[in-house]
């Protein structure tokens, strides 16, 4: 089994904490199904969201979407303020344990954040 990292992003419409929830659900789920996870398979989560995001913490959000995540380790940072950047955006990077060679591996940007890694999203 090797060790193997996911990308994912998803732009929110709006900063709510109700609408973070359902949009990092959304994003969480799609890595998951996309690469033929479970939740046993996350080894840890790191999640960073952009300087306009205030209403809640991405990682509370994942936690109550009732997967089996309680031994999960996850961590959130503040993306870089930079001008002219995306707003609004939750990243994730997944560290997984799979048997998917890293050229399998389906890094999932939904909506408007595909254009943030047109080159991996799927």
């Amino acid at each position: 089994m090797a060790v193997r990292a996911v990308r994912g992003a998803v732009q929110l419409e709006r900063d709510e904490a109700g609408h973070m929830r359902e949009q990092v659900e959304e994003l969480l789920t799609a890595v998951l199904e996309r690469n033929g996870l479970t939740a046993d398979d996350l080894i840890s989560i790191w999640f960073t969201a952009t300087p306009d995001l205030h209403s809640d913490f991405p990682a509370a959000a994942a936690r109550g979407i009732g997967i089996g995540m309680a031994d999960v380790p996850l961590l959130c940072a503040q993306e870089l303020d930079i001008e002219g950047a995306m707003p609004r955006v939750v990243r994730l990077l997944a560290h997984v344990e799979t048997e998917l060679p890293k050229s399998r591996i389906a890094h999932v940007y939904l909506g408007a954040a595909a254009a943030l890694r047109k080159d991996i999203a799927q």
